[in-house]
């Protein structure tokens, strides 16, 4: 158990602590209710891209349902890859985890996979008796170029002839010219 004067993050706790990503990830995924608030502490803030931020386990489970079941069509299938792990213990004893993301993705309606999206995550964890869970969970994703925590100098050009494009606005795989 870690203690306010440590200051690594020991292998069995980063092995703890990565095991409370593939917690999220299983409950989240597969719409496990239960397995999803065991990766949380009860007074929990999360904070996602299109539902804002909101706090404790009746907060984020009504987030999830939401989404497991009003947009179950673009939902259903995907799996949250977490890797490149920083930890960084704080001085309450919690870690701050930052690591990168992808979102893969199974098209029911056509068989396919693809990937959906990536970004970066930066958490806090913190031990309750005898188990790491998320106090803080905050995800950034890659939207725009302004989302890419770029710490060089950004000398982009974007396309010869002009700016970068926008995003595209049609679903994959519609065609214009139908």
């Amino acid at each position: 158990m870690a203690t306010g004067t440590q200051t690594r993050v020991s292998a069995d706790e980063r092995a703890e602590i990565i095991e409370l990503y593939a917690r999220y990830a299983w409950g989240l995924d597969l719409a496990d209710s239960q397995m999803l608030l065991s990766a949380f502490a009860e007074d929990a803030e999360f904070e996602h891209l299109w539902q804002g931020r909101v706090k404790g386990h009746a907060a984020i489970l009504e987030n999830m349902r939401d989404l497991w079941n009003s947009r179950q069509h673009w939902w259903f299938g995907r799996q949250h890859l977490f890797n490149h792990h920083i930890m960084e213990r704080q001085p309450d004893a919690a870690v701050k985890v930052r690591c990168f993301f992808q979102i893969m993705q199974f098209n029911v309606d056509y068989g396919t996979n693809f990937v959906f999206g990536i970004g970066t995550r930066e958490d806090l964890c913190v031990q309750r008796g005898d188990r790491w869970v998320f106090k803080t969970l905050f995800i950034n994703a890659w939207r725009s170029q302004a989302d890419v925590p770029w710490q060089g100098e950004v000398k982009l050009v974007g396309r010869p002839g002009g700016s970068a494009a926008p995003p595209p606005s049609l679903p994959p795989g519609f065609k214009a010219d139908r």
